[in-house]
């Protein structure tokens, strides 16, 4: 079955007839001196913020030819990217917390989750992507509700003045795993454009992304299709305004379209005949955002923001006889806010702002309405946070902050936090500090939990929400330090510790209805996760850089003693950039291990641990082409379909995949 590639196609091409590169102002700058902002709400280089931050540049971005979020993300240690069940997409995870206590957020505004609480990084392309930010542990003074276990802030980059674009287009094949049977038809094919320029006063960007994959099929003799077929179109625009002096006040203006087909095919494990199954689903997202940040006088700095963002997620089945279950969701985020920092003498910035959110969702099942007696839910929130940064001398610095949260379904909480960092020796070479946080995180359980309905039948399980729910809390504990030498070196290690009350979990009933088990959300667990994670790097050269990390991950279930499911205990990363010798030509090497995880600790089933290896090679023939390609999973780690169906192997889905592309771009 070939899906549609949409109307959206036709938005996309005008863009794609223009030629389009580098961005304006693109100099260098070392790792450890990017701007970071995620931790603190305010403008910090990575070396000496006070919150522990890990950035995924522009530069690695480009060099691993990440076409998605979920793909820039792959090589951030400790890090866990696991497939959504019953999806074609990934979540992620962090510190031994699961997605739904992990908060997304695109320039520091959160997003409609695509199942449960868990948003899909495939589905946000890389075009337009500046930085990624990713914080671990509880931030919520900062960023509210969701953010037990970090937060993953995509920072997008502003349109520049001038004129400039550029066009990115590769293809790939996974071999004998084609649906097709040919193994040198490409499979999978992806490319990304985009046209910016202006004045210094008013600029203007238009950017579109479009993402294939034909599927994965290790046996196309069978039904069962284990990677779904997929089609993905996203089209951005963005203006910027600058009125009077430059870089006093920037009012910015977006809008995002993105939809998704994808069709899935499933063999039931049905006594005593299996039963050949499929699926169709069509996601469809529309978000508006209007920001304000205003410098009004030296010290006194003011910003607002407006968010509607409205998701609609379509799926229907259908076997040999009928088709059914047409499920259909419309589920819609609002949020206004507001914020202001104020200087206080010489050693103080103190931070406040408001935010104002309203969530709703409506599901129906062939017309009819799966919540219960009303046809829609919803709720509504109001959150207050304050923060001071405080340096009391040149080697101290420390944050509290705190946040209160009224919700209309779940009254009123405080979560308060508060970091510090502390220079032990600085000079010229050498750098060396600490750092340490402790912060209350609380999640309140959202709609889809409490109402929706995951039917994830055609692999064996169906998810109730549980109108019941309560909300989670938890309080999470950092401590760390680091060594730089010239500021492009380093070594860092940070021990964690995180400790979640009524933690949400599937809980099995027990039922079975046509071989499909029956699960719902509840609380039902209290959880521990502690353990250790080391980086390191050397950026030797403008060519040579070299980075490394390891964590060590512990976590139990407080009432059954047990380790909890799905977190490896191990996790390695490595990557390697350097030259070739023809000039222009570079390599790199991403390597990925984690050990094995537990599938069901009660029982005992673990799905094994593995080692994944990429290879990247980049050609910069001239300032505005450059040829690229890779073979991404090189080691062809991949599960073992004989027993995916008992839900025992968590390995990557695709195998070997090997692909070329190129880009080319005019303008600055």
């Amino acid at each position: 079955m070939r899906l549609s590639k949409g109307p959206l196609a036709l938005v996309i091409l005008p863009a794609l007839l223009v030629s389009p590169q580098a961005y304006p102002g693109s100099e260098r700058v070392g790792y450890l001196d990017e701007i970071v902002v995620t931790g603190t709400r305010s403008e910090k280089k990575l070396l000496d913020t006070p919150v522990r931050t890990e950035v995924v540049t522009a530069r690695e971005i480009e060099n691993t030819h990440a076409r998605n979020v979920k793909e820039a993300l792959e090589n951030v240690p400790g890090l866990e990217l696991k497939a959504i069940h019953g999806k074609a997409g990934f979540e992620v995870w962090l510190q031994g917390v699961s997605s739904d206590r992990v908060l997304v957020l695109i320039d520091g505004l959160p997003m409609t989750a695509t199942t449960g609480s868990s948003v899909d990084v495939s589905q946000l392309a890389a075009v337009d992507i500046e930085r990624i930010e990713v914080v671990k542990g509880a931030t919520s003074a900062q960023y509210g509700s969701s953010a037990i276990g970090g937060v993953v802030n995509i920072i997008t980059r502003p349109p520049q003045p001038g004129l400039s674009g550029e066009l990115t287009t590769d293809a790939g094949t996974y071999r004998d795993q084609n649906p097709s049977g040919e193994k040198y038809e490409p499979s999978r094919y992806s490319t990304r454009a985009k046209v910016e320029g202006g004045t210094d006063a008013l600029a203007v960007r238009l950017s579109g992304s479009h993402q294939h994959q034909d599927g994965i099929d290790p046996e196309p003799e069978n039904w069962a299709m284990p990677g779904e077929e997929i089609d993905r179109s996203d089209v951005n625009l963005r203006a910027d305004w600058l009125p009077g002096a430059r870089d006093k006040h920037r009012i910015s203006g977006r809008l995002n379209r993105f939809e998704e087909d994808s069709f899935s095919r499933s063999t039931l494990p049905i006594s005593p005949t299996p039963v050949n199954q499929g699926k169709t689903e069509r996601v469809e997202r529309t978000r508006y955002v209007l920001t304000g940040d205003h410098q009004i006088s030296t010290g006194f700095s003011a910003g607002w923001s407006a968010l509607h963002e409205r998701l609609k997620d379509d799926t229907i089945k259908y076997n040999a006889v009928r088709r059914f279950d047409d499920r259909r969701a419309d589920a819609a985020l609002s949020k206004a806010s507001i914020e202001a920092s104020q200087t206080l003498g010489a050693s103080n910035l103190l931070q406040g702002g408001m935010d104002f959110t309203r969530e709703s969702l409506e599901q129906t099942i062939d017309g009819a309405s799966e919540l219960g007696d009303r046809r829609k839910r919803e709720r509504d929130g109001e959150e207050v946070w304050l923060q001071d940064t405080w340096m009391p001398n040149d080697q101290l610095e420390v944050v509290p902050g705190v946040r209160f949260q009224n919700d209309s379904d779940f009254g009123s909480h405080t979560a308060p936090k508060i970091n510090a960092r502390y220079d032990l020796l600085e000079s010229d070479a050498v750098a060396g500090f600490l750092r340490a946080g402790v912060g209350a995180g609380y999640r309140v359980p959202n709609l889809k939990e409490r109402y929706y309905r995951f039917d994830h039948s055609e692999i064996g399980y169906v998810v109730d929400g549980y109108e019941g729910l309560q909300p989670e809390e938890s309080v999470s504990y950092q401590f760390g330090g680091g060594l730089s030498w010239n500021r492009s070196a380093w070594l860092e290690a940070n021990a964690f510790f995180n400790d979640i009350e009524q933690l949400i979990q599937t809980y099995d009933t027990g039922e079975v209805t046509n071989g499909v088990r029956q699960f719902r959300y509840e609380n039902v667990a209290e959880a521990r996760t502690w353990g250790l994670e080391t980086t390191a790097g050397w950026e030797a050269s403008e060519l040579w850089q070299v980075n490394a990390g390891y964590t060590l991950t512990h976590t139990e279930d407080l009432k059954t003693g047990n380790e909890l499911n799905r977190v490896p205990r191990h996790q390695v990363s490595l990557g390697i950039d350097g030259p070739l010798f023809v000039p222009g030509l570079s390599w790199g090497l991403r390597y990925r291990y984690q050990s094995d995880e537990f599938v069901d600790a009660d029982l005992g089933t673990q799905s094994p641990g593995y080692s994944a290896v990429d290879l990247k090679l980049n050609y910069q023939l001239s300032s505005h082409l450059r040829l690229f390609g890779g073979v991404d999973n090189a080691t062809d780690v991949q599960r073992d379909f004989s027993i995916a169906s008992s839900g025992e192997d968590f390995r990557p889905v695709a195998g070997r995949f090997a692909y070329a592309g190129l880009k080319v771009s005019f303008g600055q």
